[in-house]
């Protein structure tokens, strides 16, 4: 297949046919499958946090932070669902995976689930690009497979949500089965799923319905246990782009400017050089075609 070629079809703002979106994902699975749930990635690196469908804005990110294979991400998660082009922000990205597989890490986001893409947007997205759902199934297939976490020069955590009661340790990271483990319970749900709050030392309920919401104790256990000197997640709406929390030993990265097309935020990036020095790149929502949804509304953030 020619990935080049099916990259100029999404830049030019079409979708790519069914036929060749089973392709794509088959191809993406097996790169997949050989990777484990805690990808090693090497400096220098970019770490990225939710871009929820906003295609046009995932190609600004790339002018912003340079093309591949020069320059090295790590996605966050969230790529689908609440924006209008879902379907055309997946495959861009699958289609970079197979051309560079090194050099771009996909984490899974919560809303990498059959279950949240069946109301926040993808499926009814799917079927209306398409006029039957087979693209949602393969995708919901390629999210089972989609590693949980990324570990830069071993220092860096990155992970869509955040930490989880039941792990202390990474290693115990890597013995999940990521794809029979729950949505909704379990260590990988919670690292899906969960939050930090400021005004917690350890752990508590989440009221997102899954995951916990975590304070500085438990970020500096794990943080310490594992020798890291940041964790990086998403997950979280943040209008500055990006908010660091616990004396900077975690930071949110968002990487969805003017959410929803009406939040107002900034769209940014974490820059880390081989010295694993930070810093942040901001980017502005693209001049985006009209091609928006009749009667769209946008759903509550939380479930």
């Amino acid at each position: 297949m020619d990935i080049d070629k099916q990259l100029e079809i999404l830049r030019n703002g079409r979708c790519i046919s069914e036929r060749d979106t089973h392709l794509i994902c088959e191809l993406a699975k097996e790169i997949l499958i050989e990777e484990p749930n805690v990808v090693q990635v090497k400096t220098p690196a970019i770490v990225c946090g939710d871009v929820h469908g906003q295609f046009f804005d995932l190609l600004e990110l790339f002018k912003c932070g340079g093309q591949l294979p020069e320059k090295r991400y790590v996605f966050n998660g969230d790529y689908v669902n609440r924006g209008h082009h879902s379907v055309e922000t997946f495959q861009y990205l699958l289609c970079l995976k197979i051309m560079y597989p090194k050099e771009i890490i996909l984490l899974r986001g919560n809303h990498e689930s059959g279950a949240i893409t069946q109301v926040y947007g993808l499926y009814d997205e799917v079927k209306r690009k398409f006029g039957n759902p087979y693209v949602w199934q393969y995708f919901c297939e390629v999210f089972d497979y989609l590693p949980l976490c990324a570990l830069i020069d071993q220092k860096v955590f990155c992970v869509h949500g955040g930490l989880s009661p039941q792990i202390n340790n990474i290693d115990q990271i890597r013995v999940i089965d990521r794809r029979t483990a729950k949505d909704h319970e379990g260590p990988m749900s919670d690292m899906l799923w969960s939050d930090p709050d400021q005004d917690l030392e350890g752990w508590f309920v989440n009221n997102r319905g899954a995951g916990y919401q975590f304070g500085r104790k438990a970020v500096d256990q794990f943080s310490h246990i594992n020798g890291l000197i940041l964790i990086a997640r998403s997950h979280q709406l943040v209008m500055e782009g990006y908010k660091y929390e616990f004396n900077k030993k975690l930071v949110t990265v968002w990487s969805a400017p003017n959410y929803c097309y009406r939040c107002g935020n900034e769209g940014c990036i974490l820059v880390l050089d081989e010295n694993l020095e930070q810093s942040f790149q901001f980017f502005k929502e693209s001049a985006e075609p009209t091609q928006m949804i009749i009667g769209s509304t946008v759903l509550p953030y939380f479930l």
